[in-house]
Formats: structure tokens, sequence, C-alpha cells
């Protein structure tokens, strides 16, 4: 099976087809594999203690003790999160003369708890501060799709580390995007959850009123299976939804705006295929949405709370910063104290007044991204990384502004560069939200 899942892992170690210590050395040798993207995928890789915790979890399952569907099962994380005794570097060289961790992050420590084989620290834009999953420092991992374009951000080594097998699912974080981007552009599910679900403490911050974490994985299945965990919720996934009823909006202003050609075709098809078994597609006036580039016209969350973490790092350490994100963070030395709480006011409007008409329905769909995996030669200039990194950030940005969950399920054909049809729900619908991805997943899957 060229991509099994978590449950079929599962199913194979406790049937004793496989074992820990042997899927931990098949995701290392990939890992290690000098014609893959192992060396620019990962930052980190823990090879002495994942083939040690892959032996420990097979000496406790031999005595009954499995902790979890994800136990003895290779995983990776994200190069942002604390990890006790290391310094935690976030894609960045400006970080490596900080004192180590003290102790895991809590998604970390849950991740351990459950039983996970973390093999390794993956590869990220720098500090979180782009879609495009470009970074100077590591090298930036070419997309499974094709090596030519780039695997989309900020969680960019974390998509290539699951697409190419070096990991059954790994830990993202997502601010603007940064699960559902890579996933859409890598063909992948991720899944943002609703941000105060999972605690956040113990990894570096982009912006903290929209910082996010969540999986991505090959299946809507496997995302519950994580999410879960991060969030210190029993494990479960949820029953899928019946789709035949079901309302899903998909708004006319600002997410369909400058759409691929290859992204519409993609999309309308998927919307086509849910409409034939009975989900009541309704275009619908959001003109609300427009809005967005105004409100955040100073720079937004991103600018004003990134700049307040870091304006004691740049002023140390701002010449070995990537100039593209060094950039983005300094607009926030512009914003006022009173530029920032209009800002969170204008916040709570927006979602009050959204909400008031997306509630109506149960989900609002849209595509993931307006277009598809750049190649690395169209954001080799300043102005193309701006103009492709807008548009990747553009649609996935909605959802965390709201407080939304959101997930990225693939809706492309074998042959066509990977698409994502994203379904975003109301705050803290994340296991309705779930149930329904794992209905519309094989619908909008072309196979």
């Amino acid at each position: 099976m060229a991509h099994p899942t978590i449950q079929q892992l599962a199913q194979d170690l406790a049937t004793g087809r496989t074992t820990s210590r042997r899927l931990a050395e098949q995701a290392l040798a990939r890992i290690e594999d000098p014609k893959g993207e192992g060396a620019r995928a990962f930052v980190k890789v823990y090879k002495a203690q994942a083939l040690a915790a892959a032996d420990a979890s097979d000496a406790l399952r031999k005595a009954g003790i499995v902790p979890s569907p994800l136990a003895g099962l290779p995983v990776s994380i994200k190069n942002l999160c604390n990890v006790a005794g290391e310094t935690t570097l976030a894609g960045s060289k400006a970080l490596d003369d900080a004192p180590p961790a003290k102790d895991d992050a809590p998604v970390v420590a849950r991740l351990r708890a459950a039983g996970a084989v973390i093999v390794g620290s993956t590869n990220m834009s720098e500090f979180a501060f782009s879609g495009v999953g470009y970074n100077p420092h590591y090298g930036t991992p070419g997309n499974p799709a094709d090596r030519a374009r780039v695997p989309g951000g900020s969680s960019s080594g974390a998509a290539v580390s699951v697409a190419d097998g070096m990991a059954v699912a790994a830990l993202g974080t997502d601010t603007g995007g940064s699960v559902r981007i890579p996933a859409a552009v890598c063909g992948l599910v991720g899944f943002k959850p609703t941000a105060r679900r999972v605690p956040i403490d113990g990894v570096v911050p982009l912006a903290t009123s929209l910082d996010s974490i969540g999986p991505l994985a090959h299946s809507v299945e496997c995302c519950a299976i994580v999410d879960a965990v991060f969030a210190g919720e029993p494990v479960r996934v949820p029953e899928p939804v019946p789709l035949a009823g079901l309302r899903f909006a998909v708004p006319m202003h600002f997410v369909m705006n400058d759409l691929d050609p290859g992204v519409i075709k993609a999309f309308e098809r998927a919307l086509r295929a849910l409409a034939a078994i009975g989900v009541k597609v309704e275009h619908i006036d959001l003109p609300q949405l427009d809005e967005l580039p105004t409100i955040n016209a100073k720079g937004g969350f991103a600018a004003a709370e990134a700049y307040a973490w870091h304006k004691d790092l740049l002023a140390r350490r701002g010449n070995v910063y990537d100039p593209l994100v060094a950039s983005r963070i300094r607009r926030g030395a512009d914003m006022s104290a009173a530029d920032y709480i209009e800002l969170l006011d204008k916040r709570i409007d927006l979602q009050r007044r959204v909400s008031a008409i997306t509630a109506n329905y149960d989900a609002v769909a849209m595509p993931t991204c307006a277009i598809p995996a750049p190649t690395l030669e169209e954001v080799s200039t300043a102005e193309g990384f701006t103009k492709k990194n807008l548009l990747l950030l553009r649609n996935t940005s909605v959802g965390n502004f709201l407080d939304c969950c959101g997930i990225s399920l693939p809706c492309h054909t074998p042959g066509e560069l990977p698409v994502g049809f994203m379904l975003m729900g109301e705050p803290m619908t994340d296991k309705r939200m779930l149930a329904m991805a794992r209905s519309v997943a094989p619908v909008v899957r072309v196979h």
C-alpha cells in the first residue's frame, strides 16, 4: 500500500504483520535517501531516539500496552516546537544561540504519551511567516508532485515528510493557512482546528491571536486521530455524516477572485460531484469578506504580534533573517496601540456579521488556494514571491481571522497539479467538520 493510514498501520501492528522498529527504519531510510528530499524536509532527525522509542513501543505492545492508534507510528513535528534539551530554531539561524528548551511543548508531550515515534523536526518558512514554504537557510524541499515547485508553507517539511513516506502524519501550525496550504498543493489532507482547542505553549509564535496547531496526513480519519491527541481528547474518529441534504455555501466574493484555470476546473468538478449525491450547493453573496484587505492593510495581527515577539531579536540578529520575512515583521513597528485595538474590534465585528450568514449552512466551501504550487523560479524575485504568497494565503486566512475550523481535501485527478477543496465551519464545530469531511473526501477526490 503506497500510503497506508494510521488505522491500517495500527491494525498491521496489532496483528504482527509489522513492528514499530520496522516502520521507523523505513521512515528513517527515506529521510536519509540522498536522492530524496529528507535533507531539505528536516532540520533535525532523531534517529537514535526514534529507534529507541520504536523498540520501547514494540515491548509495550507485547505487554498489552497500546496507548493510542498512533502508538509505534513515525510522525514528524514542525521546527518551532520545543523539544526538551534542544534549541528551538523555527526555521531560522537567528535563534541558534538561544538556550535549550527545558520541556517539550504540550503538543509534543501529548504525541509521546500517545506512543508516537517522533522521527524528526521539519523544515518550514522562517518563523512561519509565508505560505510559499521557501527557506534560504535550510533549503526548500521540492513539491512531491513536481520537484521544481514549492511545497507550500509554512509547514513545508511537514507536508513533504508525509507525502514522501518519511512520516505517517505531521504536526503543522496554521496562522493564515500554514497547514491547509501545503496540504492542498502537495495532495494531502490538512486540518485546522478551532485555535483554542489545542495549546500553543512551547511553540514559537507568529501571531498568538491566530495561531493554531493541526495535522497533515493522507486521510481525514488520520487527521481526526492526531487532532484528538493534540487537543488532549479521547481518540475517536467521528462517524461520517450522510451528505444528502447538507447545505454548503460558496461565497461569490473575495475567495473566488483570480483563480487559476486548473483550480476552477477541479473545484467546480468537486461541487458537481457533491450536488449529484444530494448536497445543496448554494452560491451566496458574502461581500463582508471584501473588507479583509482594508482591515489588515497595516499588516494585521501577524505583523503586530510578530513584531512584539521579534523586535529585540531583530535588533540583535536581524542581519541573518530572510529579508522577505524580516520586512513583513517590521511592518508591525508602524502599528500603534490604537491601530491594534481597532483591529481587535473590527475582527469581532466581522466575525459577528459573517457568522450571521454562514451559521445557516453546514459548511462554507471554497478552493483552498487560488493557485497551484508556484515554481521555485516564479518565487525567485521579491515581486514574484509577494504575489504568489498573497494568492496562496488569501482563502485560508479567512478562517483564521474568523476563528473558524477548516479542512483541505484533495480534489485533483491523477496527472493534474494538486488542488485543495476547503470546507470551513463555525468555531468549535470541529468534530462535525471532520465527520462531514469523511463523507466529502472520497466524493471530491477523483481516482
